[in-house]
């Protein structure tokens, strides 16, 4: 097991329709403020013309779990939006994750999909193939609050989601067992307060951020404050 006393590091993992190019700016930060982090790619996020039978939310969280487990010290494992799920199934039973985060995330418990989690039907995985294209008009439910130039670099990023990712299950819940945050978006409009709510109270402590669905291109100082303050076990 790692010793206590070691400085945790920071593991970002990303959204729907996003990569880690997305953290570029809060790693510059965390990195500035003589702190260490780490991201990956997840494979649910194809290429334009995908079709049939992609990678899903159990990919995902085999790609966390296998960057959880090279990291040789305590990690704060942060999950955005989506991201939190791959995170809620890869850290269980994770001896080094000191905490999760979730950033206006999906803290799914066992059995949920996000095509479930709000009333939605359970489909036939077996059936479940191709895309979710980028979300209807995203300039405004994913970057309402970011500034024009971040806001057209990332728009011109965005990639197809696999539809087997939101139709996946989570079979364990790290949060159950592990120490846990959430920081809630207070001007989402891609995620509402009132759907991040039952997701919070899933958690340990809330924290709010006064912006929208993504903070890491919006406000990227305020919300490393945040990830500091839990890294280093304090409150608010």
């Amino acid at each position: 097991m790692n010793d206590s006393r070691q400085s945790p590091e920071f593991l970002l993992v990303h959204g729907a329709w996003h990569r880690s190019w997305c953290w570029r700016g809060v790693q510059d930060i965390l990195t500035d403020r003589g702190w260490t982090s780490h991201t990956v790619d997840l494979p649910s996020v194809v290429a334009e013309g995908s079709t049939g039978k992609l990678p899903g939310l159990m990919d995902d969280a085999r790609v966390v779990r296998e960057k959880i487990d090279a990291v040789r010290a305590p990690l704060v494992v942060v999950g955005h939006s989506y991201g939190g799920a791959p995170v809620t199934e890869a850290s269980a039973g994770a001896a080094n994750v000191s905490h999760l985060v979730y950033v206006a995330a999906f803290a799914l418990d066992v059995g949920e999909s996000l095509m479930t989690c709000f009333g939605g039907e359970q489909p036939d995985l077996a059936k479940v193939e191709g895309v979710i294209p980028v979300r209807e008009n995203p300039a405004a439910t994913l970057y309402n609050d970011v500034p024009d130039g971040p806001r057209e670099a990332a728009l011109a990023r965005l990639l197809p989601q696999s539809a087997l990712s939101f139709a996946e299950p989570v079979q364990r819940a790290g949060w159950k067992s592990l120490p846990s945050s959430y920081l809630m978006c207070d001007q989402d409009r891609s995620l509402p307060p009132s759907y991040q709510e039952p997701f919070a109270g899933r958690t340990g402590a809330t924290y709010h951020l006064a912006g929208g669905h993504t903070p890491m291109l919006s406000m990227p100082d305020r919300l490393v404050d945040l990830l500091e303050l839990i890294a280093r076990g304090t409150t608010a």
